[in-house]
């Protein structure tokens, strides 16, 4: 082994930890990580039995399976909000339901825990949006002239009747030529509209 193995570890282990976090900016990851955390309690106090010396208590609601497929959709929720991010609103809004039906079918939302996670996970996800993708700034500084706004482009010349300037309306058409607002005295309206 050479002296740079642990350097080399610890580097790769950074850039690991960089895309990591950069991939789980992107992302609604706590939203989903909660969500994901929620379908545990909610899938497992129902099945759970507790030894009690030779005394067995099952905590076993009559809608075990309901629970079960809660705490299901809640993951697979959870995981979507990772890999999906488009999904977000969906996915948030799911999870609350799902929460708010947790509280009759299995056991008090996994005895609040699950209800409480998927419920803050579900309103972290509906409120996520994106961030703005940073922009590149340009090398160097700008020259003294440069760096304000924008310079408007010029207004296209319009040709009358062989003249090269329109006047003060400098592009735009001529009175009446594609006048659509009925008040042009070229298409005869004067000011009244038609109605067809």
């Amino acid at each position: 082994m050479s002296a740079e193995t642990p350097a080399a570890a610890s580097g790769q282990f950074a850039h690991r930890r960089l895309q990591f976090r950069a991939w789980r900016g992107t992302r609604p990851f706590w939203a989903g990580l909660y969500v994901l955390l929620s379908g545990l309690p909610i899938m497992y106090f129902p099945y759970f039995h507790l030894q009690v010396g030779h005394l067995t208590l099952a905590m076993a609601t009559t809608a075990g399976a309901g629970s079960l497929i809660i705490g299901v959709l809640l993951i697979v929720l959870g995981i979507s909000l990772w890999f999906q991010k488009h999904v977000q609103t969906f996915a948030g809004v799911a999870a609350i339901l799902l929460a708010l039906v947790s509280l009759p079918v299995s056991n008090f939302g996994g005895f609040i825990m699950g209800f409480l996670l998927a419920l803050i996970g579900g309103a972290m996800a509906v409120a996520w949006s994106p961030g703005a993708t940073p922009q590149e700034e340009p090398p160097g500084e700008a020259a003294p002239g440069e760096g304000g706004a924008p310079q408007a482009a010029p207004l296209p010349q319009r040709h009358v009747d062989g003249v090269g300037d329109a006047g003060p309306y400098q592009g735009y058409p001529a009175l009446g030529e594609n006048d659509l607002s009925g008040t042009s005295p070229a298409n005869g309206a004067n000011g009244r509209h038609s109605a067809g």
